[in-house]
């Protein structure tokens, strides 16, 4: 049974056009993440699913399939990414190629590497668990969190932590959105994906960067140039 990438990248982003195909340092942005997919060695078969003609051209000019258009009603601002992946998967299923595992993995994440998708399917077979995903943990201890008032002023979320030191405190983590090991059952079944069935990766915080508007852009760009700056000073 197959172990398959499924790259999602859709044509339409109001706030950052064409962003998934933009140029990002030399090269498409899906470029980055379709790359450690195909160094990591782990996949039989990388797909991108995109209903868009210029997208699925570059992603074959890289190395990737796109054996099918992804339909209309999977690509408008609302759809989800289960229903993509579960589309994917059918799709395999339906053209003879049975899937065991299968991992999804968003265009806009630059910092992804093949290490930690080695990483990823490892620890999903040893644990036999339904996912493996990426997260990074909060810089600023979220019970210490405050919101506006209505009169301008700020007030806690949580008074009841404000006397705590941030070390005291529980560490917490977010969803780093740049890949979803699972396996092909917990997808076509919808299972949770945040749930005890669940392995948190953890990532330091110079691979994690959330890539929704221009300023997110130009940090990525930044971080990106730094990181390659560093590991050129260290050979």
């Amino acid at each position: 049974m197959s172990i398959v990438a499924i790259i999602t990248a859709r044509g339409g982003s109001k706030r950052i056009p064409r962003k998934n195909i933009r140029d990002f340092l030399g090269k498409p942005m899906i470029a980055y993440p379709l790359q450690a997919a195909l160094k990591s060695g782990v996949f039989d078969r990388i797909i991108v699913s995109t209903e868009d003609a210029e997208i699925a051209d570059i992603a074959r000019s890289l190395g990737a399939e796109t054996p099918f258009v992804r339909p209309d009603e999977l690509a408008d601002d609302h759809t989800g990414t289960l229903p993509i992946v579960q589309h994917a998967l059918r799709w395999l299923i339906d053209h003879g190629e049975p899937v065991k595992h299968a991992c999804c993995i968003y265009p806009t994440a630059p910092f992804l590497t093949p290490e930690v998708l080695t990483e990823g399917i490892t620890l999903l077979k040893q644990q036999d668990r339904d996912y493996a995903f990426s997260v990074a943990r909060f810089s600023y201890p979220i019970q210490r969190a405050l919101k506006r008032t209505p009169s301008g002023g700020v007030e806690p979320f949580f008074p009841e932590f404000i006397p705590y030191r941030s070390q005291d405190l529980e560490p917490a983590y977010h969803d780093a959105g740049q890949f979803y090991w699972g396996t092909a059952d917990a997808f076509l079944e919808g299972r949770p994906v945040f749930s005890e069935r669940a392995i948190p990766i953890v990532l330091p915080d110079h691979m994690v960067q959330d890539i929704d508007n221009e300023e997110d852009w130009l940090r990525a760009e930044f971080m990106y140039r730094a990181q390659r700056l560093a590991e050129a000073e260290r050979q």
